[in-house]
């Protein structure tokens, strides 16, 4: 069963027509800013990969991924969770340089996922991921990166109020950094998702840094994967929304395991049989480049750039019957 939010007095800015003209023109103007600031190239993406292969992202390790057999080959496919390692592998292929990325249009269908104001089965994203060397993986090489991201969906909600008058909302560029310890210091009596919604009323852009390894408390902030982000020199990007008042999370990226990484974060995940795989091999065995890169929601980003409530005003999903109920009786027009 869903959760759904219906904020107080809520009315839609634009028109179900304007809303469909302004999430085309937000994907133009930001797949430009995006490019530009980050130095990538559009490349083409699957929407499935082979399973048993370790390409597939598992996202916490417990989501079913959607699994077909193919006739021709008696093989079995998997729709993409994101495409975190695929990225790897294709600026490994293509001959990509140094500083050098790529993005592209990713969409996966999440059955596992809850449904509310933010979540949907359907996800839609652009996957980045670029070369970087040694000395750059490092802190400040994330810190910059972040704060080009920020500034890349900045510039474009100035340009869509420009052309949309009516929208108000107001985002900060000043991004604050903590890491997720900090915020368990800060807030020890809060779940990790109160102490986003706490941190963010005051700072209202923040990059939460250092997810996936366990916490002083014992419990980890959120789950991530083992085998793509370093989970010392990851985050996810965050807003302050006015309509939902709570964090609302656009991005999560960072620096990608290296050899030393991977080796340390598969054993503390108890994941030591992914060394088999493919990718895992070759990036154990120093093949792959050294890479960061992330996935920004294409839907979350329209959702929160032209000031809508529930992330079906701006993409088609399927939605359980009291969500559907929930929002007609709210106003709020589902897709």
């Amino acid at each position: 069963m869903g959760k759904l939010i219906v904020p107080k007095g809520y009315k839609p800015v634009l028109s179900l027509y304007d809303t469909q003209t302004a999430i085309g023109k937000i994907k133009r103007i930001f797949e430009d800013n995006l490019s530009n600031n980050l130095n990538l190239k559009r490349v083409s993406a699957p929407l499935f990969v082979m399973a048993n292969t370790g390409i597939n992202d598992d996202l916490n390790g417990i989501e079913r991924p959607v699994e077909f057999d193919i006739k021709e080959t008696g093989n079995y496919a998997q729709v993409v969770h994101s495409l975190a390692k695929w990225k790897r592998l294709a600026l490994y292929k293509y001959g990509f340089p140094v500083d050098e990325g790529l993005y592209t249009d990713m969409n996966a269908i999440r059955r596992d996922e809850e449904m509310d104001n933010l979540h949907s089965i359907y996800v839609d994203q652009w996957d980045w991921e670029k070369i970087i060397d040694r000395p750059s993986r490092n802190l400040d090489t994330l810190k910059n990166t972040v704060k080009k991201i920020v500034n890349a969906i900045c510039d474009t909600l100035d340009e869509i109020k420009k052309q949309y008058p009516a929208l108000s909302v107001a985002l900060s560029r000043d991004v604050s950094f903590v890491t997720t310890q900090e915020l368990e210091n800060m807030y020890p009596s809060m779940t990790p998702k109160e102490r986003e919604n706490q941190y963010l009323k005051a700072h209202k852009t923040a990059f939460v840094m250092q997810i996936g390894d366990v916490l002083k408390s014992g419990i980890k902030h959120d789950g991530r994967a083992p085998d793509y982000d370093d989970w010392k020199l990851n985050g996810d990007i965050v807003f302050w929304s006015d309509i939902l008042e709570c964090a609302f999370e656009v991005s999560s990226m960072g620096i990608r395991v290296d050899e030393k990484s991977l080796d340390e974060q598969l054993t503390k995940a108890g994941c030591n049989e992914r060394r088999e795989f493919m990718f895992h091999k070759m990036l154990l065995d120093g093949e792959l480049p050294l890479t960061m890169g992330g996935g920004i929601g294409q839907s979350r980003l329209c959702m929160l750039l032209l000031e809508k409530a529930h992330i079906g005003e701006v993409q088609v999903s399927v939605w359980d019957q009291d969500t559907v109920s929930g929002c007609k009786a709210a106003g709020i027009e589902l897709l």
